[in-house]
């Protein structure tokens, strides 16, 4: 079988960098096509030293891309941005699959009230499809333009979604507490992310309206049937990637501990990419990897699930789901080109 022809469109930040680095040795993609507007011209390696020798691939504007025969692209781009693309290039031939929050929420007006801007293409929210293979794996092996989900709702779905799906908690409230590592923040540089703001240090953002929120529960009312209410708070760890999450939530009766490990084991049977672990996991645990790993327990003395979550946030929280989702769409097996092992210590 001939490669598929596929490219990277916004290539110099974590996102594309890392979307390089996995599909530089998948056995059935090249990387025909990488653009940056800012430094076409110049190699990939000359923007990010550690592929040289790999990935020395020229960079290209945005605007050559239809001199190429692709099958599918990836966006690597800002949110704002990618719908621009999409819109742009909707009667293309090849598949997307957008790395932004552009396509992921229900509607336009969703997407206004929580990223303050305007959506310039709805019809793309219409028929996207919201690419977390664990929850929606038909939809996305037929579909032309991918979601991909953002970095903590996956950890959180994943988390919550085998006790919604059967009503096994409340719905209303869950409390979502998540610790991300500095690179969620993207490559540009802010105050808020320079070394003396980050080293030793530990704090919240984004309190009550993180727009994340919206996307976790919109996920989860789909998968539960009924209306999801999230408190979500995110934090910022002095690491540079990973994702812990800690879920509590409320049974809507009374469970027992052996009871909430079927139920994940059976919900996950066939997720290659979701390890259910024996004691709670950390980061490192999954450095480098497309893993989810997943601990769950009940506290009899509080009468609470929780639920921890630990995911490499570039990879799936990003690169990774989306070549998840590209193996999906082009009819491969699942974790063809992912089968990396965690990098632990």
């Amino acid at each position: 079988m001939s490669k598929k022809k596929t490219g990277i469109i916004g290539a110099t930040g974590y996102t594309g960098s890392e979307l390089v680095r996995i599909l530089t040795n998948h056995p059935d993609v090249e990387i025909t096509v990488i653009t940056s507007e800012s430094r076409t011209g110049e190699l990939l390696s000359d923007v990010h030293p550690f592929l040289q020798g790999i990935a020395d691939q020229k960079l290209i504007s945005i605007n050559r891309i239809c001199n190429y025969d692709l099958d599918l692209v990836f966006l690597a781009l800002p949110h704002g941005i990618s719908m621009d693309f999409v819109k742009r290039f909707k009667d293309s031939p090849f598949r997307i699959i957008d790395l932004s929050g552009d396509f992921r929420l229900s509607s336009s007006e969703v997407y206004e009230e929580w990223y303050n801007m305007e959506h310039i293409y709805p019809e793309g929210i219409e028929k996207s499809v919201f690419g977390c293979p664990e929850l929606f794996y038909n939809e996305i092996k037929g579909a032309g333009l991918i979601a991909n989900p953002g970095c903590f709702p996956i950890s959180s779905i994943l988390g919550l979604a085998p006790l919604l799906s059967k009503n096994i908690v409340d719905s209303a409230p869950v409390i979502v507490d998540s610790k991300t590592g500095v690179t969620g923040a993207g490559i540009t540089a802010k105050a808020v992310n320079l070394y003396s703001n980050v080293n030793d240090n530990f704090r919240a953002y984004g309190l009550k309206r993180h727009r994340h929120t919206i996307e976790m529960q919109e996920i989860l009312d789909r998968v539960s049937g009924k209306k999801t209410l999230i408190q979500f708070t995110p934090h910022l760890l002095p690491v540079d990637r990973g994702i812990l999450t800690t879920i509590y939530a409320r049974p809507a009766n009374r469970i027992k501990e052996d009871f909430l490990k079927e139920t994940y084991k059976e919900f996950y049977s066939n997720a290659p990419f979701v390890r259910l672990r024996k004691q709670a996991p950390a980061i490192k645990d999954v450095r480098g990897t497309n893993f989810c790993d997943l601990f769950a327990t009940y506290d009899e003395r509080t009468g609470m699930v929780i639920v921890i979550s630990v995911i490499d946030n570039l990879i799936k929280g990003a690169a990774g789901m989306a070549v998840q989702n590209m193996n999906i769409m082009f009819g491969l097996e699942e974790t063809r080109g992912l089968d990396q092992v965690p990098l632990n210590p």
